[in-house]
């Protein structure tokens, strides 16, 4: 059976938290598209792979995302679920 777009949205967002976790970058930086959009809970926007690997060095692992993007099997656009009001 042939996974489904949402599978592996699945695998790639947990391969990518697994990365986040073991301050691994080199795969981190192989799962992220280099036009990445990471809206973060706040509702702002950071673009562009590297300044989302240089957010996430100072950051804890993120939680599943709201939404994920992927292009060419790599996270184009990642949603994180907005901060509790």
């Amino acid at each position: 059976m042939r996974a489904t777009p949402a599978d592996e949205a699945a695998s790639v967002v947990a391969r990518a938290r697994d990365a986040m976790a073991a301050d691994d970058a080199g795969t981190l930086r192989l799962l992220l598209h280099p036009y990445l959009h990471w809206t973060n809970p706040d509702g702002s926007t950071i673009r562009g792979r590297l300044n989302v690997l240089a957010a996430l060095s100072v950051e804890d692992v993120p939680d599943v995302p709201l939404a994920v993007e992927l292009r060419d099997g790599q996270i184009y656009r990642w949603t994180c679920r907005p901060l509790a009001e």
